[in-house]
C-alpha cells in the first residue's frame, strides 16, 4: 500500500510540474526578469537623473523637481526638435507602409529571380545602421556625391545627354498648370546642399531612414499575406472580387491586424533612433534638423547635464506608451478569427 501511495504522489507531483498553471510562468519567467533588468533598471534611473540637476561623472545630484522638464520646453531647440521628430515619424512611415505593401504583394507572387529579388530588399535591414549609413552620407555629398552627379550630368548611352529637370519641367509644364511649378535647372557650380540645407537635410534623413525600415516591414506583410488561407483566395475569385476590389474588401481587412504591428515597430523604432540623423547631419545645419534622441544626446552627454539630457529623452515615453496602447487595443479589434 505504501508502494502504491508513493508512486501516486509522484505521478500527482508530475502532472502537476506540467500544468499550464506551473509551467508558463517558470517558462515565461527569465525573460520578464532579464527584460525588467534590462529595460527597467534604466529607466528608473532616467527618471530620478530627470528630476535632479546631475552632471557627466555622477549619477546623483540635488532634487530639482519638474524644472528640467519645463527648461527643456521654454527651449526652442527643443520645440523643433520635438516637431522634426513628429515630422519625422509620420512621413516615413506613410513611406514605409505604402513601400512594403506594394512590395510584399509584388514578392508573393511566382516569378523567375524572386529569391535575388528577395535578398536585394532584406540587404538595408541586414547592413549595419552606421556602415548604410555613411554610404549615403557620401551619396548626398554635394560636390562628389553620386545623386547630385546624376542630376548636372549625361546618364544616356552614345554620348546622350538627359538633364532630369528637364523631364520633370516638360511633365509640369502643361496649359493646366501655373508657372511656378517650373522647376530651375541645376547649376553644377552650385548642386543641392542636401546636408546643408534644413528642407534638403530632413528630406535626406527620411530617405535613408526609410530605406533601412521597409524590409522589416515588408517582411511582417509577407507574412500576414502567407497566412491569408487559400480558400478566401478562391472564394474571392467565385464571387468576382479582382484587382482593387480584392484588395479593398478581402486582403486589407484580413491585413490590418499585421499593419497595425507593423506600424506600431516602425513608430518606436523611427522615434527613438538617432544614428541615422547623428551620422548624417548632426542635428545640423544650424540645429534644424536636431529629434529628441540626437538633442538629449548632446545635452546630456556633450555637455554633460545628465539630468536635462534625461528629461529630455523622457517627453517621449508618454507618447509613445499611448501609441502603443491606441494601436494595440485597435489590432485586437480588426483581429479576424
Amino acid at each position: 500500500m505504501s508502494v502504491a501511495a508513493e508512486a501516486g504522489r509522484v505521478r500527482r507531483r508530475r502532472d502537476f510540474l506540467e500544468e499550464r498553471r506551473f509551467l508558463a510562468p517558470v517558462l515565461i519567467g527569465p525573460a520578464i526578469i532579464f527584460i525588467t533588468a534590462l529595460v527597467g533598471g534604466p529607466l528608473l534611473l532616467a527618471v530620478y537623473l530627470s528630476l535632479t540637476d546631475a552632471t557627466a561623472g555622477s549619477l546623483t545630484g540635488e532634487w530639482v523637481g519638474v524644472s528640467n522638464y519645463v527648461d527643456a520646453w521654454d527651449s526652442p531647440i527643443f520645440r523643433r526638435a520635438l516637431r522634426n521628430t513628429l515630422i519625422f515619424t509620420a512621413i516615413s512611415q506613410v513611406v514605409v507602409l505604402v513601400s512594403a505593401g506594394l512590395l510584399a504583394h509584388a514578392l508573393i507572387r511566382k516569378f523567375r529571380g524572386k529569391w535575388i529579388f528577395r535578398f536585394l530588399i532584406l540587404l538595408p535591414w541586414a547592413t549595419p545602421i552606421a556602415l548604410g549609413t555613411i554610404g549615403f552620407l557620401w551619396i548626398f555629398d554635394s560636390l562628389f556625391g553620386v545623386f547630385n552627379w546624376i542630376l548636372v550630368h549625361d546618364v544616356l548611352p552614345g554620348g546622350q545627354a538627359f538633364y532630369p529637370y528637364k523631364a520633370v519641367n516638360w511633365l509640369l509644364a502643361r496649359p493646366a498648370l501655373p508657372g511656378w511649378l517650373e522647376i530651375a535647372p541645376i547649376d553644377p557650380f552650385n548642386p543641392p546642399q542636401w546636408l546643408g540645407q534644413p528642407t534638403l537635410a530632413m528630406a535626406a534623413i527620411i530617405a535613408v531612414h526609410s530605406w533601412r525600415i521597409i524590409p522589416f516591414a515588408t517582411v511582417i506583410f509577407l507574412a500576414g499575406l502567407s497566412s491569408i488561407p487559400a480558400e478566401v483566395e478562391d472564394a474571392a475569385k467565385v464571387d468576382g472580387a479582382t484587382g482593387l476590389r480584392k484588395f479593398w474588401y478581402v486582403t486589407l481587412p484580413l491585413q490590418l491586424p499585421i499593419a497595425t504591428v507593423a506600424l506600431l515597430f516602425g513608430i518606436v523604432f523611427t522615434a527613438t533612433d538617432m544614428t541615422v540623423v547623428f551620422i548624417l547631419t548632426h542635428g545640423g545645419p544650424f540645429n534644424s534638423t536636431h529629434m529628441l534622441t540626437t538633442w538629449a544626446f548632446d545635452t546630456g552627454i556633450t555637455s554633460s547635464a545628465l539630468g536635462q539630457g534625461a528629461a529630455i529623452s523622457l517627453y517621449l515615453l508618454p507618447v509613445l506608451a499611448l501609441v502603443a496602447i491606441l494601436m494595440l487595443r485597435f489590432a485586437r479589434r480588426t483581429e479576424v478569427s
